[in-house]
């Protein structure tokens, strides 16, 4: 019979300091695993194995989603649809790369650096995925072919390269300067959102000041921004491990923990259309294009000036 052999987890003690997490103190892989290493140690629980696994399987739903949502609408030649296209593409490649760089950042320090660069660009492509789902389909009436509107992607796309950059800058600080390093990677990702959101906030403010109609789309934006206020303040302040250090090691720490698009999508067609407001190829495809093009290029520059900042 063949039997597996679970990889060994460490304390934070035993670990080069390049793998240590705040306040988490046990559940670590070895720093050195081999690629089959990684992929085992998602099947045990060590302090990775929640985050691996709630990137990974909702992948597989946002697939699902794009499958059904191709058997109803023309993604192929209603350029109406292509936001919701660009924006369906980016939300399932970044819970899989997220997956991906946690199940291999363990395989050494420089792979630790690359993994994470390639989760901070994929988090960045689907902030632009979100401004041009939002900037064709969530403005507010009239917004519709203001100067706003018309280079709301131009500058989303400004935005994607602004926070890969800040964001894998950051690494270059961690060891030497951890709290600077975690506020301006915060900070990368904190200005594309506000920016991708604005349209939103306006909207339900005139909602609330009776200049619009409350739909089912609103309701679901609003827990959209509830959940992705709580995950930022969860993210940055460490909670609740930061509490209770070794805990919350394995399971619950800050780490772990779109319908409103599409209800805007079929409903608001037909005003957005007689406004003139269709969506083009260069504004949806090709911005995202653009992106991910420069955002490699980002990546690719990164990689080996963070190599130089590792420790001997």
């Amino acid at each position: 019979m063949l039997s597996i052999k679970l990889p060994e987890l460490f304390h934070i003690h035993q670990i080069p300091k390049v793998f240590r997490e705040d306040s988490i103190i046990s559940g670590y892989r070895h720093p050195r695993s081999s690629a089959l290493d990684c992929v085992l140690s998602s099947f045990q629980m060590n302090n990775e194995t929640v985050n691996i696994w709630t990137h990974f399987l909702p992948t597989w739903y946002f697939l699902w989603r794009f499958f059904v949502l191709c058997s109803t609408l023309n993604f192929l030649t209603d350029s109406y649809t292509w936001p919701l296209l660009v924006y369906m593409l980016l939300i399932c490649i970044y819970p899989f790369t997220s997956s991906c760089a946690h199940t291999f950042s363990t395989m050494s320090p420089e792979s630790r650096h690359i993994c994470y660069f390639f989760d901070y660009g994929a988090l960045s492509l689907y902030s632009l995925g979100c401004a041009i789902s939002y900037g064709y389909y969530v403005v507010p009436d009239s917004w519709v072919n203001s100067w706003l509107h018309q280079h709301f992607v131009p500058i989303a796309v400004g935005n994607t390269l602004f926070c890969t950059s800040l964001s894998c800058y950051s690494r270059f600080l961690e060891l030497q300067f951890p709290q600077r390093s975690k506020v301006l990677r915060t900070g990368a990702f904190v200005v594309p959102f506000i920016f991708d959101t604005v349209p939103l906030f306006c909207r339900i403010l005139l909602c609330c000041g009776g200049s619009c109609s409350p739909s089912d789309a609103l309701s679901s934006h609003c827990y959209h921004l509830l959940f992705a206020f709580l995950t930022c303040f969860l993210f940055t302040a460490h909670l609740p491990e930061r509490l209770a250090p070794g805990r919350f090691d394995y399971f619950g720490h800050s780490h772990q923990l779109f319908h409103g698009v599409i209800a805007d999508m079929m409903s608001r067609r037909a005003l957005l259309v007689a406004h003139g407001a269709t969506p083009s190829f260069l504004g949806t495809i090709g911005a995202l294009v653009v992106s991910l093009v420069l955002n490699l290029g980002i990546i690719a520059f990164s990689a080996p000036a963070a190599l130089e900042t590792l420790p001997l």
